[in-house]
């Protein structure tokens, strides 16, 4: 009898709503261990989190059971109420609408890995928008500029 065997890495990307500079490096570590922790209770396996203070990039094995729709509406959810809950943000804290994903062979992991743990010394020569739209261009995908995250450099 056959079975089934999938290997889905997937990363995905998403943003604080009105692009406010609000994840502070004295909370950051911890919403990243959190949203692990959202992962890991969804079936999901976290290969790497991490971020600046405007956005969040998430790397995971996605389990096929689950769609990727519903695993970054519980991250975000979740997690926004854990930083309402425990982290005292100016206001309501909130993400922006929508998220990308992009995935990526076994090959290329150890690079993705490296790639997101170094968000904070990326971001010193590289703005967020500068960066997703690399992404978006290497993975050569379509867009309409109405439609992707509200950047304010």
């Amino acid at each position: 009898m056959a079975n089934t065997y999938t290997q889905l890495n997937v990363q995905t990307v998403f943003a604080v709503k009105g692009r406010d500079n609000i994840l502070t490096s004295n909370f950051r570590n911890q919403l990243f261990e959190y949203i692990a922790g959202i992962l890991r209770n969804s079936k999901q396996y976290p290969l790497a989190i991490n971020g600046y203070k405007d956005h969040v990039h998430v790397f995971f094995e996605l389990n096929p059971d689950t769609s990727l729709a519903n695993v970054l509406e519980a991250v975000k959810s979740n997690s926004s109420k854990w930083i309402n809950s425990n982290h005292g943000v100016k206001g309501r804290f909130e993400w922006q609408r929508g998220y990308s994903g992009f995935t990526y062979s076994k090959s290329q992991r150890n690079n993705v890995i490296q790639y997101i743990m170094n968000q904070e010394n990326h971001h010193k020569a590289q703005t967020f928008r500068e960066e997703y739209m690399e992404i978006l261009r290497k993975f050569e995908m379509e867009y309409d500029e109405r439609y992707i995250f509200e950047f304010y450099e």
